[in-house]
C-alpha cells in the first residue's frame, strides 16, 4: 500500500521499489529512440520506439528483461533523473529530482492510469516500432510534439 502523496515527503533515493515504479506515468517517452548531436549534446526525439514497447498500452513487453535484451536501455535511477537531459521534461523522476511538482494529469494525482494519455503526453497512437525503420532513416523521423502548450 502506498502512502498518500509519498513523493512529496521522500527523496527519490529513499523510495522503495513500489513507490519508485508508481512514479512512472506511463507516457513511454523514455522508450522513444533519440538522436544526440555529438557537437552540441542536444537530444532530439523521433517517433520511433523500442521494438519491445506496447505502443497502445505504453508499457515495455519485456520490462524485467529489458537491460539484457536491449543493452543500451538505460535504467532510470535517482542519478539518471538528476543528470540526464534526455528524460522528458514531464517525467516524474526528472521533475522530483529538480524539486518540481508533478503535473496535474499524473496518474498518482488523478487516480486514473489513462490521464497521461488523455492529456496527450504519452506516445500512444503517435509512434512506430523500430522494427519498421532502418537506423539510417531515423533522422527522417524527428518530432517535437511535447512543448509547453501540451502540458
Amino acid at each position: 500500500m502506498l502512502e498518500p502523496r509519498f513523493w512529496e515527503n521522500k527523496a527519490l533515493a529513499d523510495m522503495n521499489h513500489q513507490e519508485w515504479e508508481a512514479l512512472c506515468d506511463g507516457c513511454a517517452r523514455c522508450c522513444q529512440i533519440k538522436i544526440e548531436d555529438e557537437d552540441t549534446d542536444e537530444v532530439f526525439y523521433t517517433n520511433v520506439v523500442c521494438k519491445y514497447l506496447d505502443s497502445r498500452g505504453c508499457r515495455c513487453t519485456h520490462y524485467g528483461e529489458r537491460s539484457r535484451l536491449v543493452p543500451d536501455c538505460i535504467k532510470v535511477t535517482p542519478e539518471v533523473a538528476r543528470d540526464e537531459a534526455w528524460l522528458p521534461e514531464t517525467c516524474a523522476y526528472r521533475l522530483l529530482a529538480e524539486g518540481k511538482p508533478l503535473y496535474d494529469w499524473h496518474p498518482l494525482l488523478t487516480g486514473n492510469p489513462d490521464s497521461v494519455h488523455d492529456a496527450g503526453i504519452s506516445v500512444r497512437d503517435k509512434v512506430v516500432s523500430e522494427r519498421y525503420v532502418h537506423p539510417d532513416e531515423l533522422i527522417e523521423h524527428l518530432v517535437n510534439w511535447f512543448d509547453e502548450e501540451t502540458r
